[in-house]
């Protein structure tokens, strides 16, 4: 149900109600000061300014560039910094602080721990060093934050990295999951490390339907049996609108559906890439209205500048969402969370809907 134009959420109003954050990359929501000052202390020479400012509208120029491939560069920055234990605990502590005052009760942020080794930390070092700074970040919050391992799609380590995942899981891990450019890099090139989160009962997520079209949706759910898409936007190259405004859905477009197949959605970053226009022409709009189950997430709040607030805000500019909406929205995601069903029920029914009850009373 839509509000009316007089009482539609601010971005002031969206802070403070309980949020929930699937799709949220730990190298892509430094704080730019951070950048700096970790550059200096690690002897990181690379950066295109020392200046906190200026590196952040950098940051936002290079990621609205319109190109998934140039989005991407700004990434050797970040994780040029990020190749040392406290370097490494510093940025996940400051996460968790971040998406805590955001108003975010529930997050799944994820890490690809390859990347990170540069300087010869091992693998669970790595994972060590955030979990900490995670806990140190969220500690006298009301942030859950839990960590999900990401296999670098053009590289060979995601059978190990899915390994981690399974040996770190009872200690801040939830899941697994593959990213980076999806052209030429198939998700069934990781079979194997997909096999054995499913051998190994675990939970994973795959980055699809974003740059490369239907095929690379159809491969991460029938041939890889993903948990959920990391934005999976282009399931609506499957739907078919005619003359008269009537939809129809695909055989692939009609399974997503039908099973609840959760869209990691990250409207402001599929804008920065080149996936859509603007937001009022991201696919959200169209999947909300036909009861996919849709979530808003931020991918890169650095690079794109967002907050999951803003996101939200964004989507009620866009298309008049209300309270309503935003907890539709914020319930699927928990709903599609990788903890158990309990701790998903209980955040729902004690949080998420107390703290949109008063609200969505009034639209």
């Amino acid at each position: 149900m839509n509000a009316s134009v007089t009482s539609l959420p601010t971005v002031d109003a969206i802070r403070r109600v309980p949020k929930v954050l699937l799709h949220d990359h730990l190298d892509g929501g430094l704080r730019p000061a951070t950048v700096v000052e970790l550059a200096d202390e690690v002897g990181y020479d690379a950066l295109p300014t020392t200046n906190a400012d200026k590196l952040a509208t950098w940051f936002r120029g290079g990621a609205h560039s319109g190109s998934l491939v140039r989005y991407l560069e700004t990434f050797s920055h970040t994780v040029g910094v990020m190749q040392t234990a406290d370097a490494l605990a510093r940025v996940a502590r400051e996460c968790a602080e971040d998406l805590a005052a955001d108003g975010i009760v529930y997050a799944e942020v994820r890490f690809a721990p390859e990347l990170h080794v540069q300087r010869g930390l091992a693998l669970d070092a790595v994972i060590e060093a955030v979990i900490d700074g995670f806990r140190a970040g969220s500690s006298g919050t009301g942030l859950k934050i839990r960590a999900l391992l990401t296999a670098m799609r053009h590289a060979a380590r995601s059978l190990e990295i899915a390994e981690a995942a399974v040996r770190w899981r009872e200690r801040g891990v939830v899941g697994f999951d593959i990213a980076g450019a999806e052209a030429g890099y198939p998700p069934t090139r990781h079979l194997d490390a997909f096999q054995f989160m499913q051998r190994a009962n675990g939970h994973y997520t795959i980055h699809a339907g974003e740059a490369f079209g239907l095929p690379s949706i159809w491969e991460a759910l029938q041939w890889c049996n993903a948990d959920r898409l990391g934005h999976g936007v282009r399931v609506t190259d499957d739907i078919a609108i005619d003359t008269d405004a009537n939809v129809t859905l695909g055989q692939l477009a009609n399974y997503v559906r039908d099973v609840r197949v959760p869209l990691e959605m990250c409207p402001t970053s599929n804008v920065d890439t080149g996936v859509c226009a603007s937001i009022a022409e991201h696919p959200i709009g169209l999947l909300r209205r036909l009861h996919f189950r849709v979530t808003v997430n931020t991918d890169n709040r650095l690079m794109s500048g967002v907050t999951l607030s803003s996101e939200f805000a964004a989507l009620v500019e866009a298309f008049g969402y209300g309270w309503s909406d935003i907890r539709w929205l914020t319930v699927n995601a928990m709903k599609s969370a990788f903890i158990p069903f309990d701790q998903r029920l209980a955040l729902i029914n004690d949080v998420i809907k107390p703290g949109f009850e008063v609200l969505c009373h009034d639209e």
